[in-house]
């Protein structure tokens, strides 16, 4: 992108500047402005615009620490071209605590939107018309939803070699192929040309540190990779490659019952392993949930109680660079 002015919303931002705008599409129902700033980080030097997004999904808070660390830190002042660091997308979920906008909707299935549609759909509207334009590598930050913990992991559609590269460059401990979902933020951003990772890592109302700090150094290495760290942040080189997921599948709750789980985020198990337990709360049966196959588990649900057909794991079918 050329190393001209910016306008977003109407506010203008020069070369070597740094502004937040605050982003205001609708009030709260008692009638209070609900503002979501958009912090502008722009260097002198010509470069690329890069977006960094998280709570699209309002309760999902390990996204929302890790881009507020990139702020804190200063990893959003670059070296040349222009960073773009949102927060909190759905300011609304994250007041209430809630995953959806306060017309129920998920934000996240309403992409493109519609400048007169829902609440949701209007928001998505003005997220694709004023802000993406100006962008052309974007990073969105989610945590797993109902007390599923994810293992800090990238997504990226198949068969994209651009976004593998970068892929390779963030080097989360996992990353896993996974299609465009119609209506998502990352589908949309897509068809608008810009190169979009998905990162995945913790659970919903929740922070936890090494995630947050998984996030933070991909976040640095994939800075350094476009030449825009700054050189006062160092990149800390991950020694271990990304494991490559093709196909992987969800392990389903075989009863209701309380769930004793013995098994860690990130193992590898063998097919058969013992993965947790099911009780009833009387004594009356304990019944054991099993590995179908081998594989790494790369989300356990948290939840100490579950209901028949509740996903409690999520395990590794293929994976690309390994022997599974």
């Amino acid at each position: 992108m050329q190393n001209t002015s910016i306008t977003i919303l109407g506010e203008t931002i020069l070369p070597g500047e740094s502004k937040t705008i605050d982003m205001e599409i609708a009030k709260l129902h008692n009638s209070a402005k609900l503002k979501i700033p958009i912090i502008v980080q722009r260097s002198k030097i010509d470069g690329p615009v890069v977006l960094f997004s998280a709570g699209i999904h309002g309760d999902e808070i390990n996204g929302i620490e890790i881009v507020r660390q990139i702020i804190t830190k200063k990893i959003n002042k670059p070296k040349k071209g222009t960073i773009i660091c949102i927060p909190i997308v759905n300011m609304f979920g994250f007041i209430n605590q809630s995953r959806q906008f306060p017309d129920g909707r998920d934000l996240n299935r309403v992409f493109p939107g519609s400048k007169k549609g829902s609440l949701a759909s209007q928001f998505a509207y003005h997220m694709l018309t004023q802000i993406m334009p100006h962008v052309d590598y974007a990073i969105d930050f989610h945590a797993g939803g109902a007390g599923r913990f994810n293992a800090p992991q990238i997504r990226l559609e198949p068969n994209n070699a651009e976004l593998k590269v970068l892929a390779d460059v963030f080097n989360a401990p996992f990353t896993l192929y996974s299609k465009n979902i119609a209506g998502s933020f990352r589908n949309a951003s897509q068809k608008s040309n810009v190169k979009m990772l998905l990162f995945e890592g913790g659970k919903s109302l929740d922070i936890n540190n090494a995630v947050a700090n998984e996030g933070l150094e991909g976040v640095k290495r994939f800075l350094e990779h476009l030449s825009m760290l700054h050189p006062k942040h160092h990149a800390v080189k991950n020694s271990q490659r990304s494991i490559y997921i093709e196909k992987s599948t969800w392990i389903r709750a075989n009863s209701s019952g309380l769930l004793h789980n013995a098994i860690s985020i990130n193992a590898f198990v063998k097919k058969g392993t013992i993965l947790a337990t099911i009780t009833d709360p009387f004594g009356k049966f304990e019944r054991k949930v099993k590995a179908p196959n081998d594989g790494y588990i790369i989300n356990v649900n948290h939840s100490p109680i579950v209901y028949q057909g509740d996903a409690i794991y999520h395990i590794s079918k293929t994976i690309v660079n390994g022997k599974q």
